[in-house]
Order: C-alpha cells, then sequence, then structure tokens
C-alpha cells in the first residue's frame, strides 16, 4: 500500500461536483453522494442513480485509469459474470492531479458470508468467472509493474517484506512453517503463456445479489502474467467444503497453487506485523489466514 501525499487535495462531493460540471456539464444536475464502503486507494461517490465517479487517491493508483478504461470493455463481453462498464474519463483539473473515472452504477452488495446463500456454489461460480478470465488472449494485455504493484509477476518482489515479517513474529506464529510456505512457493514459477488476472479477489471486490455472486469489480490491480495472486480468496474466505469447490473448478497445478499461498502468506505477514495502517481486528484476521495456509500447505505439500 502507498502512502497518501500531503500534496493530494481533499477528495469530497465538492470537488466531484466542480470536475463534472467542468468535464460533463450533461451530468452537472445529478446529485453527488459518498458510496458506502467507497474504498482507500481510490474514492468512490454516487453520480445520480445510475453512474459513480471513482478518483485515485494516490498517484501510484494513478496508473490503473487508463488500463481500466481500455481493457474492460473488451473483457466484459467474454465473461460470465458483469464487471465495470467506464462511462467517460476524466483529466486532471480543478487542482486534482490525475485521470478519473465515470462507470455505470453496479448493484449488488459487498460479498459476507451472512449475504451468501451457498458459499460452496459461490466458490464455483467465482472459480469459473476466473477460469473464463484465464481463457481471454491476453495478447498485449499489461504486463506486471506499477499500475499493479507487480501482481502476475515472481513473487521474489516480495521476499524481503516476508522475511521481515517473519522475523518480526517470531514466536508469535508458526514462523518455521511459514518459511516452508514462503520458500515452497518461491521455488516454482509460471511456465506458461502470460494469462489475464484480476489481481484483488477480495469480498470487497465480489458483489452479491438474492444471495449469489453477480458481479466482479475493482480491476485497478489487473493485467497478464501469473495468475497464482488470484488464489488468495481461498484462504481468506473460503475453508473447507466451499475452498475444495474453488480448487476444483479451476485447471491450475500443484505449483501455482504454492505459490499462491505464497501471496495470501505475504501480505497476511505484513498486516499481523503491524504494516502501517492496520487495525487490531485486521491483524487478528490476518493471524487467522496464515494458520489456514500452513495447514494447507501441510495437507497439499
Amino acid at each position: 500500500m502507498s502512502s497518501i501525499s500531503p500534496d493530494v487535495p481533499h477528495i469530497d462531493v465538492s470537488l466531484v461536483k466542480r470536475l463534472i460540471a467542468a468535464q460533463f456539464p450533461q451530468w452537472a444536475d445529478l446529485p453527488v453522494m459518498p458510496v458506502r464502503h467507497g474504498g482507500w486507494d481510490n474514492r468512490t461517490f454516487h453520480l445520480g442513480d445510475e453512474m459513480t465517479v471513482r478518483l485515485p487517491s494516490d498517484a501510484s493508483y494513478a496508473f490503473q485509469v487508463e488500463k481500466e478504461q481500455r481493457w474492460l470493455p473488451q473483457l466484459a463481453p467474454l465473461l460470465p459474470l458483469a464487471i465495470p462498464v467506464p462511462r467517460a474519463m476524466g483529466r486532471p483539473d480543478q487542482g486534482y492531479p490525475w485521470h478519473w473515472s465515470v462507470y455505470q452504477w453496479r448493484a449488488g452488495e459487498i460479498a459476507t458470508h451472512a449475504r451468501i446463500a451457498d458459499l460452496s456454489a459461490f466458490a464455483t461460480t467465482l472459480a469459473e468467472f476466473l477460469a473464463a478470465l484465464q481463457r481471454i488472449d491476453a495478447e498485449g494485455g499489461p504486463p506486471p509493474g506499477q499500475h499493479n504493484f507487480f501482481r502476475g509477476g515472481p513473487l521474489t518482489v516480495y521476499d524481503h517484506e516476508t522475511r521481515w515479517a517473519l522475523e518480526a513474529l517470531e514466536g508469535e506464529i508458526d514462523a518455521s512453517a511459514a518459511r516452508a510456505v514462503w520458500d515452497a512457493a518461491l521455488g516454482t514459477t509460471w511456465t506458461g503463456a502470460p494469462v489475464w488476472f484480476h489481481g484483488d479477489v477480495a469480498s470487497g471486490n465480489l458483489l452479491v445479489d438474492n444471495g449469489r455472486l453477480s458481479a466482479v469489480i475493482d480491476f485497478g490491480t489487473s493485467g497478464v502474467g501469473d495468475p497464482a495472486c488470484d488464489l488468495s480468496i481461498a484462504w481468506t474466505m473460503f475453508r473447507g467444503e466451499s475452498r475444495e469447490a474453488f480448487r476444483a473448478a479451476l485447471p491450475l497445478d500443484r505449483d501455482t497453487w504454492a505459490r499462491g499461498r505464497g501471496w495470501t502468506l505475504w501480505k497476511a505477514l505484513i498486516v499481523a506485523a503491524g504494516m502501517p495502517g492496520t487495525d487490531r481486528l485486521e491483524v487478528e484476521k490476518s493471524r487467522r489466514v496464515i494458520d489456514e495456509v500452513l495447514a494447507d500447505h501441510e495437507r497439499y505439500g
């Protein structure tokens, strides 16, 4: 995660209204309201009843705007679930320094266990979506880089952070077992052609309607490369039967699952070790995820 630069303007309703009035006057009369759970990497606002405005909160996230504008319309017809639909791209203006987006509003509730009718069916539907994404022609797609914090690339990018977190958590977790999981992940590589991946498959980016998965949103960290980063949901949201359903519906080899555990472990470790901006509940959740990953490695190797 990036720290927010002190010279970034305050992103609020007033700024959004000024940007819309200056660049999209046809929508200037529509009301603007903050979206509940509007995110941290980007600030999101309702624009009328049918659109949202999404503004990056830092330069490191601004790389993602033009990527989504270009690729989402090409991906959407080839996927079995709804994804964001760009309506317009704004430019720097009114003291705001980056490009920004207007999207079609996507109805649905953020995925939580309480809102999901059948977690195993949900897991299978999500896996089928990711498999369909991986089958899309990746020619010319965005490779790992700054735009997505190198997701889809080699895990070695995060080796220093992971080793630091393991040292910080020595005596609090089974650090020896965690090192074995990490080393196993580093010992494998993606040998296939690059494939499309989402990059941040988390409950907050999955929408539920009538108890079922209805849409996958926020493709800011998407790209083409190794799809292992999309497997983290197996340990952060699923367990037991639902995890097995997710695993069974994704045609990925044992090494890719090992790297998936590595991606999951990296993030859980740095949060558990006190990554800036984390709170007690996040730390507790990360400790549980670490336990799930270690148990899964013990079972599947």
